[in-house]
């Protein structure tokens, strides 16, 4: 049974909930005409905010980070993305040397063995690609959602990140049944691998699939006891107390 079957529901409140996410991309796509981004993980819920982009012309870059680690099904979307909408997905890579110097001296299972190992491979693959992705813009839209996780149970709808930009999280209000009932009604392509019970897919070394009872993100590091967080959408001041609590 694939992810549409699974969970795909019209839930109460969809059609307001889906109003104002629109409304709050078209504002920002206003507001920051030419400096906003859409930093997309590929994942189900981004796929649904690339689909509204394209869908209502809105002005709004997509950018993706090409780990290096990727799942071959994650990387094909960008091709589908393109395919699909016409739209054309710019594509921020780890610096090559920084890599290879990290896996050379720390080996490629370096992420199993600490957890500042971990960090420092997700610095490499995720956090400076992402610096770059975000330098030439005023604000970014991500897909992050409350119910995924207890560490982002307050996301607020915009906030300010720590360079001082607008961040948007449009869909922060939404459940997983509202993210494939959109993708469903409008026919969204997405990540085969969330057929396979990866509700959020990340590296591939770092991602399995979840058992019935199971956490949102309890694939991703599955081996760590700590948040399930590489670090792109925890604020410094958190970074630190969980950090201080590993």
């Amino acid at each position: 049974m694939g992810a549409i079957a699974l969970y795909a529901r019209l839930t109460p409140g969809f059609a307001d909930r889906l109003a104002q996410t629109l409304s709050r991309l078209s504002s920002a796509a206003t507001s920051h005409a030419g400096a906003i981004v859409q930093a997309t993980s590929l994942g189900a819920e981004d796929m649904v905010l690339t689909d509204l982009i394209a869908r209502h012309a809105l002005p709004v870059a997509i950018a993706t980070l090409e780990t290096g680690q990727l799942h071959p099904e994650t990387t094909d979307l960008i091709t589908a993305i393109n395919r699909h909408y016409g739209l054309s997905v710019e594509v921020y890579r780890p610096q090559a040397e920084a890599v290879l110097q990290f896996v050379a001296t720390q080996g490629e299972d370096a992420m199993f063995r600490s957890l500042a190992l971990r960090k420092a491979c997700c610095g490499l693959r995720k956090m400076e690609p992402l610096a770059r992705l975000l330098d030439r813009h005023q604000a970014w839209i991500t897909g992050l959602r409350r119910e995924q996780s207890q560490a982002r149970g307050g996301v607020p709808l915009q906030e300010i990140d720590d360079a001082g930009r607008v961040k948007l999280n449009p869909l922060a209000d939404w459940t997983w049944a509202d993210v494939w009932h959109y993708i469903d009604r409008h026919q969204v392509p997405y990540n085969p691998l969330h057929d396979q019970f990866m509700p959020s897919i990340g590296c591939a070394p770092c991602t399995r699939a979840i058992a019935v009872g199971e956490d949102f993100r309890a694939g991703r590091w599955w081996w760590e006891a700590s948040t399930k967080e590489c670090g792109l959408h925890v604020k410094a001041e958190t970074e630190s107390m969980i950090g201080a609590n590993a």
